[in-house]
């Protein structure tokens, strides 16, 4: 079996991962795997059955229910398949995302998740972001960078990409969901929010893009063939 390449970026919400982990994915031909979607998808299911995020024996009685598949169009993007329903449009909600954050804590959900990300990446070269993707999911990835900006720019970025979608969002309330977030990634008991201590960390709050996008090819192309 031919040797398969993985590049894990962890980081903060709003640090512009999926955003670049699409685009570096595209340039170098690898599938781009958002373990976000992953577990937005379980929080959006829990959420139609109206089970709290934090009610723990409601997720593991419920959680044996879900299916979950990722799938990939021919132009790359990733899907999101609940129970056979691709839900990727539905799963993009600021709501859905705080709720992820806390569905995320569960042990129970991460252990059911586990294997599928690590068997994506068995099967492929992928770029892979997320939360602990360094530290729990791909601890052996071959190249591992931890993506991050100040509360205020990523707040900022999140707006302005919410209102690009078309929904409504205001700065000062993104912010303080941003620190919500923070705080409840960085504070889980399970898999907590963290840098590898083999990873690179990338600021991105002072680049844009076309600089991030750059600086990242420079640390992967040290590490890996390109």
């Amino acid at each position: 079996m031919a040797k398969t390449y993985a590049i894990a970026i962890d980081g903060p919400a709003g640090a512009g991962k999926s955003t670049i982990a699409k685009r570096l994915a595209k340039e170098l031909g690898y599938y781009y795997v958002d373990t976000g979607a992953i577990y937005r998808t379980v929080a959006y299911f829990l959420d139609l059955l109206g089970v709290s995020p934090k009610d723990a024996d409601g997720v593991e009685r419920y959680i044996d229910e879900l299916t979950v598949q990722i799938t990939y169009d021919e132009e790359g993007k990733q899907h999101m398949i609940m129970n056979g329903m691709d839900v990727t449009g539905e799963i993009r909600t600021q709501d859905i995302s705080q709720k992820a954050s806390l569905v995320s804590a569960h042990a129970v959900v991460r252990e059911v998740l586990l294997d599928m990300q690590r068997d994506v990446a068995k099967a492929h070269n992928v770029i892979m972001d997320g939360r602990d993707i360094g530290t729990v999911v791909l601890p052996k990835a071959d190249v591992k960078i931890f993506l991050t900006a100040t509360p205020e720019v990523r707040a900022r970025r999140r707006t302005d990409e919410l209102i690009a979608k078309g929904q409504q969002a205001e700065y000062e309330v993104v912010l303080k969901e941003i620190i919500q977030r923070d705080y409840q990634d960085t504070h889980r008991e399970i898999a907590p929010l963290k840098m590898a201590r083999d990873s690179i960390k990338l600021d991105t709050s002072e680049l844009d893009i076309e600089g991030v996008v750059a600086a990242m090819q420079k640390i992967i192309g040290e590490k890996i063939p390109l």
